[in-house]
């Protein structure tokens, strides 16, 4: 299989549980829920996002011929302890690309593997770190693994509803939306306040000025 990669870059994982961990991001080309075009947001279930995933023209990025090629450059990016190493596949969606063979390369040059999925595709079972972040209207079938992180407030969701949901952590994200910062934030702020399963995550990355 040809793996399609947006970027690829050693950097702080920014967000959720593993905030300020050191990890080589894997960000694939793709998703399901959005072109990715700025012409079919409106139409889009994923209407938010803030990541361009399309192409493979990004720093680190390109088309792999194979899982261990793939592996090698995730490898290229570590240049630290051997035994600490961390990778995060995200997009887009992950799940369209990643595979047994990917996953067996990455174990195998001695990776911690996270994910970060829509939700939308079961999550590969080796992955080590499961993290889903459901939209609304979509059909989420991963509804079990280590973080499950809310960008809110998303009208059409119900975060009294995802509280059933097996997850180890419930995390609540304030929307990047120009103009509504401050209002996302405080709403963010009062969902954790008022429902104590949750917990507050900010995009860290982006207040550090890091990719």
């Amino acid at each position: 299989m040809t793996y399609s990669v947006k970027e690829m870059f050693l950097t702080l994982q920014g967000e959720g549980v593993h905030a300020g961990r050191r990890a080589v991001f894997v960000r694939f080309a793709g998703c399901n829920l959005w072109t990715g075009r700025e012409v079919d947001r409106p139409r889009a279930i994923c209407r938010f996002c803030d990541t361009d995933f399309v192409g493979t023209d990004g720093v680190g990025g390109g088309k792999f011929v194979d899982a261990n090629a793939l592996a090698q450059a995730v490898v290229g990016h570590w240049d630290g302890d051997a035994a600490r190493r961390f990778v995060v596949l995200t997009g887009g969606e992950p799940m369209l690309q990643v595979d047994d063979a990917l996953v067996d390369a990455l174990h195998a040059a001695g990776f911690t593997i996270a994910i970060e999925s829509n939700g939308t595709i079961a999550v590969h079972p080796g992955i080590d770190w499961v993290c889903i972040s459901p939209k609304a209207g979509s059909d989420v079938v991963q509804r079990h693994g280590d973080e499950l992180k809310l960008v809110w407030p998303q009208a059409g969701i119900d975060p009294v509803a995802l509280e059933d949901w097996d997850f180890a952590n419930h995390l609540i994200q304030p929307m990047d939306a120009v103009g509504q910062e401050v209002a996302n934030r405080d709403a963010a702020v009062a969902l954790a306040m008022a429902r104590p399963r949750w917990r507050l995550s900010l995009q860290t990355h982006k207040l550090l000025g890091l990719r």
